[in-house]
C-alpha cells in the first residue's frame, strides 16, 4: 500500500513541474507576443498564464511558498534562457551557461531541502501510575 503523504507530495512536486513548464510557455508566448500587440501569441500568453498559476496553486498546497515559488521561477528562467534562442533572435553565452547551471543546481538543492521531516519519537509519560497493588509509580 502506498504511503498517502508521499503521494501527495509526488503529485505536488509533478504540479510543480508542470506550472515551470507553462511558465516557460508563458514567457516564451510574452516574447512573440511584442507587448501584447499580435493577437495569436497574446492569446498563447494568456492560456499559459492561466495554466501556469493553476498547477502552481495545487503545487502550494503541499510544497512550502518560499521552496515551490523558488522553483516554479527557475524552472521559468532556464526553460525561457534555453528555449529563447530557438524562437526568437537570442543568443546563449557560455556565462549565460554557467548561472543557469547555477539555477539548475539551487533548484535542485531546494527539491532535497523539500524532505519530510522524521516523525519525532513520542514523549515518555510523566504522569503517575497505579501499578497492580495500587501504588503509584512516575
Amino acid at each position: 500500500m502506498s504511503n498517502p503523504a508521499k503521494t501527495s507530495s509526488t503529485n505536488a512536486w509533478l504540479s510543480l513541474l508542470l506550472a515551470g513548464v507553462f511558465e516557460i510557455g508563458y514567457a516564451l508566448a510574452v516574447g512573440g507576443s511584442e507587448g501584447f500587440t499580435v493577437l495569436t501569441w497574446s492569446l498563447v500568453a494568456v492560456v499559459f498564464f492561466l495554466l501556469t498559476l493553476y498547477a502552481l496553486s495545487l503545487a502550494l498546497r503541499t510544497i512550502d511558498v518560499s521552496i515551490g515559488y523558488a522553483v516554479w521561477a527557475g524552472i521559468g528562467a532556464v526553460g525561457a534562457a534555453v528555449l529563447g534562442p530557438l524562437f526568437f533572435d537570442e543568443t546563449l553565452t557560455p556565462a549565460k551557461g554557467i548561472w543557469l547551471a547555477v539555477i539548475i543546481a539551487g533548484v535542485i538543492w531546494l527539491k532535497l531541502a523539500d524532505r519530510t521531516k522524521p516523525e519525532a519519537a513520542p514523549v515518555p509519560r510523566t504522569e503517575p501510575v497505579a501499578d497492580r497493588a495500587g501504588a503509584l509509580r512516575v
